[in-house]
């Protein structure tokens, strides 16, 4: 039985949806990441970024699939990536 088509996302969102899982969430992941070596000994947040930066990649991965508008949640995380390197940023100077 095929899938109803009132459930399935177009192509453009389902492409806007793969970009902003894969590219905005490795993004978001660095950030976040950037800015906890600044906080944190930076020693052991690059050591324990080796197991979370995955984990935290693939959480925002599964996101981005479930959010029904690509254009939102590639913003959200766009606002994230901001306000993680802006955060850093303010915090180095």
């Amino acid at each position: 039985m095929p899938a109803n088509k009132k459930y399935l996302s177009s192509p453009w969102q389902r492409f806007l949806k793969i970009t902003a899982g894969f590219v905005g969430g490795y993004f978001v992941m660095l950030s976040l990441h950037l800015l906890l070596t600044h906080v944190f000994d930076q020693k052991k947040v690059v050591v324990t970024a080796f197991i979370t930066g995955y984990i935290l990649w693939a959480v925002l991965l599964l996101v981005a699939f479930l959010c029904k508008s690509g254009w939102k949640i590639s913003g959200i995380y766009l606002a994230l990536i901001v306000i993680f390197y802006g955060a850093y940023y303010l915090l180095n100077n």
